[in-house]
This record gives structure tokens, C-alpha cells and sequence, in this order.
């Protein structure tokens, strides 16, 4: 009988120790359920009796060249999550916190690794990891510990990582869909791309030379440095050579001094800029005049005032602010993720190769009408599951980020026909 009883109370323990009532020293003092979760309600939870979910944030928050577009990027995100709280959480037993663990990394891969390193072990997954090259840096340590992570960046390299949760085309599919409409709207034979190193404006040059050279079009590539004052060889490459179309994949500031500096030495053709070129403010630039006259702007997404649901919580969600575009893709990026996050719990399998588990699944996700469901393929492999859709917007003053929509979501003969069977900045 003692035997028994005690084979019983071991068990009772077992059960007990498993639902959390009898817990750990580590666990017990932190209430924590994984890496990154806890019994224990969010810092600002809507329902205390929910756990929580933290989710870190690595975006350019002062100084980089992308600071315009990833504040509003990174206010998007908490807004978007502060909804999803308000709504009920996660599967009715969590909310989600990407307030406690942000992080600026000044759009530099070593801060970036840096400070990733400081928050890796306090969350479950990021819900923004900004930049390509930057996310590059961590890619290696996300793979290996099963960190979901949405990114701030469009790069074609992310087809590939089951880690990260992407939404929208590549750069490499924009600049070939740009190449197409470019073809289809002017007289295009010369094509160059204007980009920064590194796995942004590289996939975007290797897509507009792949588009390129299928339709028979002389093409060059010129790389140039950030920083509006260091665009000097870039504007000299283009007044010289008068490509009738230049593909430019910078920071905003780079691209209005090419565009208005080669205006100004008599340069005539079209710049199409991939969507991280352009912010509002440019419009009250010296460089306005010809930007107008000579460039657009293509874009993984439908603008600011886009009538379709998700804008439209976007927009109830931040009032007040000015309108920019950074808000629209914060917003949008931050869908895979809770339909992850939801399919996760769902399970019951809550963990870092939980979530993983759950990403894979996931064949589409619901945008709310932002981006086409099918835009949040997971589930297939690389080349199948590629959105291959982009836009193509024109400067319009009336507009509230300074864009409207010219072409709507397209997909290019060039990208329809394209096998992706590796990252296209390979190709460069």
C-alpha cells in the first residue's frame, strides 16, 4: 500500500509540475512557460489573466538611412498587436508585448548582432528584424535556435529561410515587374540600376538585369554608397550613359539627389524606385520638380489611403499621425506572424519550434485585403511559394503619402517566367 500511494503522489507531482502549479526555481519565479512566454500577464495587458507573448523589435530608430520609414514601421507593429490584445489576444489565453525588447541597430550588421544578442533570450520570436543586410547578420543564430522572425525588408534570400515570415514580393520580383511596365509604358532599350551593396539593392539590380537582358536590353550596374552627398559617381554613370530607364534601390535622401541632381545635368529618362526609396517629405524637397517629372515608384503594397479593410483598422488604429507608408508595412508584415502565433496555440505545442511548426503550415494568410492571401505561402517550396505581384505608383501632391497607384498588383511576364532556385542577388 505505501507503495502505491507513493507511485501515486509521484505522479500527482508529475501532473501537477507539467500544468505549471508546482514550477521550478527559474520557472517559477519568472512564470514561464518557454523562451519568452509567460503565465504571467503582459506589462500593459488588456486582460490580466491572459499570459504573454513577447516579441523583440531591431529596427533603424535615429540615425540610419531608413530611420523615416522604420519609426512609423516600428508604431505600426504596436498598434497592430495592441488591436490583436484588445480583440482577445492569442487563442483566448495570451496577449503580445513588442514594447519591452525594441532595439535600435542604426541599420549596421554588427549593432544589429549586438543587440539581437541582448534580447535573444527574453522572446519567443521578432516581430521586426529591419534590413537585409542586418538580418543577414543573424540569420545563422535565428536557424539555429527556431526564431520566427518578420522581417523589414524584401530581399528574395528570404524565400529560403523557413524562419522568417516575409509579406510581398522580393526586390528582385519588384525591379522585374518595373523593367516590364517600363517596356510596356515607354521606350525602353537601355536599363540600369542604381543600387546600395548588399542584399537590398543587389536583388533588385539582379532582378532588373534578369528582366533585362530576357527582353534583349543593353544593361549596367552601378553600385553606390548611402548618404545623399555620396552619389556623385552614380549621377555622372547616368548623365553619361542615358539609360532610358534607371532602376534605383536606395535610401529616400539618395535617391533625390540621382534624381534631381541628373535632372539637372539634362537627364531625361525614367527612374523607377523600389518602394523603400521613397518618403513623403521629398515632395517638399529641392528635388521635387523633378522627381515629378521623372520618377515612380514601384511597391510591394497598396498605399496609406488604400480602401481595403486592413488600411482602414490601420488607419482607426494610428489617428492623428502623418501619413506615411512605414505605417502601412508595419502593419501588413505583422499578419503572418499572429496567424502563427494563433495556429501555434491552437496546437498546443507552445515553443520556439512550435511556432516554426505552425509557419510551415501555413499556406496562406488573411491580409485583411492589404496583400493577396496567397502572399503568405509558407507551406510550398521556394519557387512555388513566391508572391510574384507587385504595383507601380505615380507622386500625386492630393495624396496623403504623396503616391497613387498607377498599375495595381501585376505580375510581369518576366517574373512569371522566372525559376527561383536560389537568391537573386546571387545573379548579380
Amino acid at each position: 500500500m505505501k507503495v502505491r500511494y507513493g507511485l501515486a503522489f509521484v505522479a500527482i507531482v508529475a501532473l501537477l509540475s507539467a500544468c505549471g502549479v508546482i514550477r521550478g526555481d527559474d520557472e517559477g519565479s519568472k512564470g514561464a512557460v518557454t523562451t519568452g512566454v509567460t503565465r504571467e500577464p503582459c506589462p500593459l495587458a488588456v486582460d490580466k489573466k491572459k499570459g504573454c507573448i513577447y516579441l523583440g523589435t531591431i529596427s533603424d530608430l535615429t540615425q540610419g538611412p531608413f530611420a523615416a520609414l522604420a519609426v512609423p514601421i516600428t508604431d505600426a507593429q504596436k498598434a497592430f498587436w495592441k488591436r490583436v490584445n484588445a480583440a482577445g489576444g492569442i487563442g483566448g489565453a495570451y496577449e503580445v508585448d513588442v514594447q519591452a525588447y525594441v532595439r535600435d541597430n542604426k541599420y549596421n550588421p554588427e549593432v544589429h548582432r549586438q543587440v539581437y544578442n541582448e534580447i535573444k533570450d527574453k522572446v519567443l520570436g521578432l516581430a521586426q528584424t529591419l534590413g537585409s543586410p542586418t538580418t543577414a547578420a543573424i540569420i545563422g543564430d535565428l536557424k539555429a535556435n527556431s526564431i520566427v522572425s518578420a522581417p523589414a525588408s524584401w530581399t528574395s534570400a528570404w524565400e529560403f529561410e523557413d524562419v522568417i515570415v516575409e509579406s510581398g514580393a522580393s526586390y528582385c520580383v519588384e525591379a522585374m515587374n518595373s523593367v516590364d511596365y517600363a517596356i510596356e509604358t515607354y521606350t525602353i532599350k537601355k536599363v540600369m540600376a542604381v543600387h546600395l551593396a548588399g542584399d537590398y539593392g543587389a536583388d533588385a539590380a539582379a532582378g532588373a538585369k534578369i528582366a533585362a537582358e530576357k527582353n534583349g536590353l543593353e544593361f549596367t550596374a552601378v553600385e553606390t554608397p548611402p548618404g545623399a552627398t555620396e552619389q556623385g559617381r552614380a549621377i555622372t554613370e547616368i548623365t553619361r550613359n542615358k539609360p532610358d530607364l534607371v532602376i534605383l534601390t536606395t535610401g529616400p535622401a539618395d535617391a533625390a539627389a540621382i534624381v534631381g541632381q541628373s535632372a539637372a545635368a539634362g537627364y531625361k529618362g525614367r527612374f523607377i524606385g523600389t518602394g523603400p526609396t521613397w518618403n513623403p517629405a521629398l515632395l517638399k524637397s529641392p528635388a521635387a520638380p523633378a522627381l515629378k517629372a521623372l520618377y515612380e515608384q514601384s511597391a510591394p503594397g497598396k498605399p496609406f489611403a488604400a480602401d481595403t479593410p486592413g488600411h482602414k483598422a490601420m488607419r482607426d488604429a494610428l489617428p492623428g499621425v502623418t501619413p506615411n507608408d512605414g505605417y502601412t508595412s508595419g502593419w501588413s508584415w505583422s499578419y503572418p506572424m499572429k496567424a502563427a502565433l494563433e495556429k501555434m496555440v491552437a496546437g498546443g505545442d507552445i515553443s520556439r519550434k512550435g511556432l516554426l511548426a505552425a509557419v510551415k503550415t501555413l499556406s496562406t494568410v488573411d491580409y485583411e485585403g492589404m496583400l493577396p492571401p496567397e502572399a503568405g505561402d509558407f507551406a510550398g517550396d521556394p519557387d512555388a511559394a513566391a508572391f510574384r505581384q507587385t504595383l507601380v505608383n505615380k507622386l500625386d501632391d492630393a495624396s496623403p503619402t504623396g503616391v497613387t497607384t498607377v498599375k495595381d498588383f501585376f505580375t510581369g511576364p518576366t517574373a512569371r517566367g522566372f525559376t527561383l532556385d536560389g537568391p537573386c542577388f546571387a545573379k548579380l
